[in-house]
């Protein structure tokens, strides 16, 4: 699987590169975007694990992009840090919230706290998708091992973590002792 970029999202020339700018320390795979439509089609393409996303954007609007990222179930968990100049408003804030964003940042940017904002959700989407693609592969390990023919050897679906432990015979009982080795 590629690694997943983060996308910044701003219909200013001089923010998206102060973003990049910013970013860059990080080592992350970064993309660019100046408007809602070209960002929610990049994000629909997939391998975006972050969204840094300003609020007002002619057209199609940071609310209005997360608002359709929320419908879409490939893009649900992705998570959005909205940017905003324009200082705090409760509005915002609450519409913002409820549709789940991680961060609402006010503009100018710190690029410390940024850079610790984004490399947190970045690393926590990462194991997200590590651990959602992990219990996809044991369902389809439980799902193959539960239709094998009840006549067909059956094997252990998963190694013991510890190889250290030895496995147990199938003469060994419960309490450890071998059949027959009772005195």
């Amino acid at each position: 699987m590629p690694e997943a970029k983060i996308l910044i999202v701003d219909d200013h020339e001089d923010t998206l590169y102060a973003l990049e700018s910013a970013l860059a320390p990080l080592g992350y795979l970064l993309g660019r975007a100046t408007n809602g439509d070209e960002a929610l089609k990049q994000v629909l393409r997939g391998h975006v694990g972050l969204l840094l996303l300003d609020v007002r954007m002619p057209g199609v609007s940071g609310l209005d992009v997360v608002r359709y990222m929320r419908r879409v179930e490939q893009t649900q968990h992705i998570p959005v840090i909205l940017l905003t100049g324009f200082g705090a408003d409760h509005v915002l804030t609450t519409a913002a919230f409820g549709l789940g964003v991680a961060d609402l940042v006010m503009k100018p940017i710190d690029p410390w706290a940024l850079r610790t904002k984004v490399r947190y959700l970045y690393d926590a989407h990462r194991r997200y998708l590590d651990l959602a693609q992990e219990v996809r592969d044991l369902r389809a390990l439980v799902k193959d091992h539960a239709g094998a023919p009840e006549h067909a050897p059956r094997t252990p679906g998963l190694p013991h973590p510890d190889t250290r432990v030895p496995t147990q015979r199938a003469s060994e009982t419960l309490g450890g002792e071998l059949e027959g080795d009772r005195t």
